[in-house]
């Protein structure tokens, strides 16, 4: 009896635990005095391609929108959208193709601002390498760094491999992360190549140990690399979140596309000047450089493009484990919406 009682105590205990971590949805967004209060997690804060996310703040378009925002740094965006999921936030600015790999594992996450058609990213060769390592099909017994496994770069990079005619077999991945521990795995031979962005970028190539082997800042150099665009930036949500919620996605969408438009009318010196002055890493005119040298990808509108959505699920439906066997039941138009950018954008200001 006494080992019953004892087990019925515990049951509770479990019972009451799960409705308590039940409770930690993405979905429930707390307010304070009215204000919605949400977090975001952004895949790297100090990387140009998440920029939109800090300069609306810096710009105070989120308080303007009355929606109070806190944005967390994580350099992996396959660690931020775990965090979406588990509901520790309700927001990821990170790669739209996150929403097609979680779909086939039947979640739903959806993209509501695209920042960029393009991905933004750099393949570097290290100098040492350069004249060995030409063009991806040079990738065969390399080493190559990726943010981290099951990563966007990690999809992009068997993509650039793949289309050289090699297999995942031919190379390694290896997981370096971004910043200063991508620099250290190429700078001390733990990567012979690898994926990255600015500053970084920037930095290893004004050092002079880096050289880039793929652009994939522009237009130009991802048609060439992926056979069409390729949109990553983005903000994304929970389906869930998205129904419930549609008047704060509306303030989040209507803060972003406010920036947007701002970044396409003021230059890299007077958007760097809004960052936080330690994005700058001690030199202010390389980061200035290292927008110039980016700032092309941001679409300006938000607007995701059926174009690139497709040629994102036509790579993952090649290189992505989870995607490729359910490519065919793969529903885009349940990965973003455009109506909130739609709406937006018709209340922007010039």
């Amino acid at each position: 009896m006494r080992f019953r009682k004892q087990f019925a105590v515990a049951v509770l205990a479990v019972s009451a635990l799960l409705l308590v971590t039940g409770c930690r949805d993405s979905r429930a967004i707390p307010t304070h005095n009215g204000r919605p209060q949400l977090t975001i997690m952004v895949g790297g804060l100090e990387k140009v391609i998440y920029l939109p996310a800090m300069l609306t703040e810096k710009l105070g378009f989120f308080k303007d929108n009355d929606i109070d925002v806190q944005l967390l740094g994580e350099q992996s965006g396959a660690t931020a959208e775990t965090a979406l999921l588990t509901g520790d936030v309700q927001a990821v600015v990170g790669f739209y193709d996150h929403t097609i790999d979680l779909q086939a594992k039947d979640q739903c996450l959806k993209t509501v601002v695209q920042f960029a058609d393009v991905p933004g990213e750099v393949e570097l060769v290290s100098e040492q390498d350069a004249e060995t390592v030409k063009s991806p099909a040079d990738f065969k017994g390399r080493n190559l760094g990726v943010t981290s496994l099951g990563s966007s770069t990690d999809f992009l990079t068997q993509a650039l491999a793949g289309q050289a005619g090699l297999a995942t077999s031919d190379y390694t991945r290896v997981k370096v992360g971004a910043g200063q521990t991508f620099i250290a795995g190429m700078n001390h031979d733990g990567i012979d190549a690898g994926m990255t962005t600015d500053p970084t970028v920037a930095k290893m190539v004004s050092s002079g140990d880096a050289r880039v082997l793929v652009d994939m800042r522009n237009e130009q150099g991802t048609r060439a690399a992926l056979g069409g665009l390729y949109p990553a930036a983005s903000l994304y949500m929970r389906c869930e979140t998205v129904d419930k919620h549609p008047e704060i996605v509306q303030q989040l969408a209507n803060s972003f596309v406010q920036t947007l438009h701002w970044i396409k009318t003021h230059s890299p010196q007077e958007i760097a000047a809004k960052m936080p002055s330690q994005y700058a890493g001690g030199d202010p005119k390389l980061y200035v450089k290292s927008i110039q040298d980016s700032i092309s990808m941001f679409n300006g509108d938000g607007l995701m493009k059926c174009e690139g959505a497709e040629n994102v699920l036509r790579i993952l439906g090649q290189y992505s484990r989870n995607v490729a066997p359910v490519r065919d039941r793969i529903v885009l138009e349940d990965t973003y919406t455009n109506r909130f950018v739609e709406q937006a954008r018709g209340g922007t200001k010039p």
